[in-house]
């Protein structure tokens, strides 16, 4: 089991980290009593391979001390349970200009206490959690996509930095309405249609007869290539820009032949450049 316990100051990011991690495959749960941990860490040593890769939430909110945090890394080591802290932090003029952007309360804010202050003063209580902290992540200077990419080098690795981005690639026909969650949509309508053609009328795309008809002119294959190129540039700029899920809508009339065997070629070739890509072949089988 991989525990990572994600600790820091408020304000300063600790429930993106979260979020990412959860967008990674990761089991998180956010405000978690440190007493509670090692029940926690034994019930997922327990269960189902989903809970392998397990995070919790630990901060200052209820005015907590960590005495009780430190008591339950003791008793993970005593369970032979590897754990990691994961510090978030960030300058001070940077938290206060989130609070003051969001308008929400620091959670050791006092009557008459300036906000850095108060900002200082948690940064001297959660010192012994930083001292032990196996990662920083100072988030001062860092957009969500770059925070992004850091918490995926340190928890998967550089190589792993293109695989963020899962892509469903749909099919579709226009006769029944563009897929409302789409983020690009391509139309093939202007391919030769296996529809007209007798013996593949009442295929689809997936079948190789129809398959082959489609790709088997002049203009699928230009298609094609233009189509992969433009993917080609987009994907990594999605993934920079920390986009999670990406849909690509592929569009032909009836959604049955074209934009299937298109969108089966769009899908290979994505995932040979790397990313984790399924298809999706939205009308395929309705009655027509």
């Amino acid at each position: 089991m991989e525990l990572t316990i994600i600790s820091g100051l408020s304000g300063a990011g600790k429930s993106n980290v979260a979020s990412i991690l959860e967008d990674i495959g990761y089991f998180v749960v956010d405000n978690m009593p440190a007493a509670l941990i090692p029940r926690f860490a034994e019930l997922c040593m327990a269960g189902q391979a989903k809970y392998e890769k397990a995070a919790v939430v630990i901060d200052i909110r209820g005015g907590q001390t960590f005495d009780g945090l430190f008591a339950a890394l003791d008793e993970l080591e005593k369970m032979s349970c590897a754990y990691r802290i994961l510090y978030v932090e960030a300058a001070t003029e940077t938290i206060v200009k989130r609070y003051k952007e969001t308008r929400r309360a620091h959670p050791l804010a006092q009557s008459g206490q300036l906000l850095d202050e108060t900002i200082v003063r948690e940064r001297t209580m959660l010192d012994p959690v930083r001292t032990r902290a196996t990662y920083i992540v100072d988030t001062t200077n860092l957009s969500s996509a770059k925070l992004r990419g850091e918490i995926t080098r340190i928890f998967q690795g550089e190589d792993a930095l293109g695989k963020t981005m899962s892509v469903n690639v749909v099919s579709f026909g226009f006769k029944y309405g563009i897929p409302i969650e789409a983020d690009l949509v391509f139309d093939v309508r202007f391919l030769p249609n296996p529809f007209y053609v007798p013996e593949l009328k009442e295929h689809t795309g997936l079948e190789k007869p129809v398959y082959d008809f489609v790709f088997s002119n002049r203009q699928s294959g230009e298609f094609m290539t233009y189509l992969e190129q433009l993917i080609a540039f987009l994907l990594p700029q999605y993934t920079e820009e920390g986009k999670a899920s990406l849909v690509i809508a592929v569009g032909c009339t009836g959604g049955q032949h074209r934009s299937v065997a298109v969108a089966r070629a769009l899908t290979e070739f994505i995932r040979q450049k790397g990313y984790e890509a399924s298809e999706t072949h939205r009308d395929m089988t309705r009655a027509r």
